[in-house]
């Protein structure tokens, strides 16, 4: 299944507190498990003012689906083409 990385365009969003980074992440998960198995969030990163997301999903629209229920923006969405790591260069 396809790997996505989402950018969230988020102002102040390496500020935020503890409590509402777990309150995203807490509402991500319900609309996650509403819209099924087939989607699964693997990991995100928080920085100044954006949050990038990895998701696996069957395509982007399930993305955006996701994005719409949960009221987070997803300014740009990316399909993973290859991965590379210190061990791809042995």
């Amino acid at each position: 299944m396809p790997r996505y990385v989402i950018e969230r365009e988020i102002p102040g969003a390496g500020s935020l507190p503890p409590a509402e980074l777990k309150a995203i992440s807490q509402k991500s998960c319900s609309v996650l498990e509403n819209l099924g198995p087939q989607i699964q969030w693997v990991q995100s990163y928080v920085t100044g003012d954006k949050v990038y997301c990895v998701y696996i999903a069957p395509d982007e629209d399930m993305i955006r689906e996701h994005a719409k229920q949960g009221g987070f923006p997803a300014n740009r969405i990316s399909e993973v083409a290859s991965v590379i790591d210190p061990v791809t260069a042995e």
